[in-house]
């Protein structure tokens, strides 16, 4: 089994770690944000399996390298490979040196040996250990940094890449979001505005940075893929790639993830079987539902602590009829609801917001804003009885939301 993230819907950043990796919902667990390890918690580590620990529990070998979890495997794996948790390379240097934003919050080429890039190293790794016959089944998990910031792709992928398309942006698009939103979003002090980064004239560099480094991952994603296929374990290892979270690059106006929106809850997420079937879905699923897929798919025995559904029925369908929506969620009581057509929002500080995917994929105009239509009302309405009735107070000391952009 070969269990990789790269840059399906998914709770926010760190925790959509936590939520995957044991798999319960933030609104369960009050594990919010990233300000509060889970190592924090021995008695959750001791109630709770984590998916690598609930793998080599049932006899196969767990290797974990890169960024799975925040601040390292805290011992969940057997082997640990290289450059665990939230680690930067110190032979990455400074391009923009404007000191008001947070010091990782930078973007542009670097120009040193690709070799010594963190996730060369993280696959080079990966790529050893898929080449070795492990004896027993295996479980191995690569954490890619990037897209991550700070955005420092190499400079020959920078150089490469062709013109650069701006995402597009509604001026009065934040005339209808409710006070709550901006509360939550938007007063980031340790993240450039949207207005700074055009006075600027910073926005195509920053998306080109971006977009190399999602280049420069596909690459390592190549390098594994390309060692499973040349290995002894090619027909027998179902493949996972996602991400954790999406980012908002100059879409309303912001500069960074922390949001309920689709572009920050909308991530990749592909599977693959052995002689599965060829094909996409179009249903909302979550990446909760990682953990108890592959139980499903290995045919171990299921955890009843588990909150996510299976998505087995749609890798034999995926035009299966599929009655769960995904939820997001970014603080206590803060929470969005996507369905194949819609995405609501419910904030804890008070107002709503309601979009229609398949007349505004951009979430550029509030149908819950004032008075809703009637039929947008019963859309609200059906969409509420999803939200989570457990919202448990957060664990530790809470951050600011949105203010880390690690």
């Amino acid at each position: 089994m070969l269990f990789s993230t790269a840059h399906c819907q998914g709770t926010m950043c760190n925790p959509s770690r936590i939520s995957l990796l044991w798999g319960r919902r933030p609104s369960s667990t009050g594990f919010y944000d990233n300000h509060y390890p889970v190592e924090n918690e021995p008695a959750f580590l001791k109630s709770h399996t984590s998916l690598p620990a609930y793998f080599a529990a049932n006899g196969y070998k767990t290797l974990t390298v890169g960024k799975i979890f925040h601040n390292g495997t805290l011992g969940q794996s057997q082997v640990d490979g290289p450059r665990p948790g939230q680690w930067r390379n110190g032979a990455d240097q400074p391009i923009h040196r404007d000191r008001q934003w947070h010091r990782i919050w930078d973007f542009g080429p670097q120009d040193y040996d690709e070799s010594k890039f963190v996730d060369h190293i993280v696959a080079s790794w990966a790529v050893k250990e898929l080449g070795k016959d492990h004896g027993a089944p295996f479980f191995l998990a690569t954490g890619f940094y990037r897209p991550h910031v700070p955005f420092f792709p190499p400079k020959r992928i920078y150089d490469a890449l062709p013109d650069i398309q701006r995402p597009p942006v509604d001026p009065n698009d934040w005339d209808d979001i409710p006070n709550a939103a901006d509360l939550l979003t938007r007063r980031n002090p340790k993240i450039p505005t949207h207005d700074w980064m055009l006075q600027q004239d910073r926005w195509d560099l920053a998306v080109r940075a971006y977009l190399g480094c999602i280049r420069w991952t596909d690459e390592q994603i190549g390098r594994l893929l390309e060692a499973l296929d040349a290995g002894p374990h090619a027909d027998d290892t179902i493949i996972v790639l996602f991400s954790d979270h999406g980012y908002h690059l100059g879409e309303k106006q912001r500069w960074s993830k922390f949001s309920l929106w689709e572009r920050t809850t909308r991530v990749p997420l592909i599977i693959s079987v052995p002689d599965g079937l060829t094909g996409t879905s179009g249903k909302p699923v979550e990446l909760l539902s990682i953990y108890p897929t592959l139980v499903d798919l290995c045919g171990l025995p299921p955890n009843p602590q588990l909150e996510g559904v299976s998505l087995r029925p749609l890798l034999e369908n995926p035009n299966a009829a599929w009655p769960h929506v995904a939820i997001s969620t970014l603080g206590q009581g803060n929470h969005a609801i996507r369905d194949e057509r819609w995405r609501y929002i419910r904030y804890a500080g008070g107002g709503e917001e309601l979009y229609d995917h398949r007349n505004d994929p951009n979430e550029w105009k509030n149908l819950a804003a004032g008075n809703p239509e009637p039929e947008h009302a019963a859309v609200i309405a059906s969409l509420s009885r999803h939200l989570p009735e457990t919202n448990v107070p957060q664990r530790g000391k809470a951050g600011p939301a949105g203010v880390a952009p690690d």
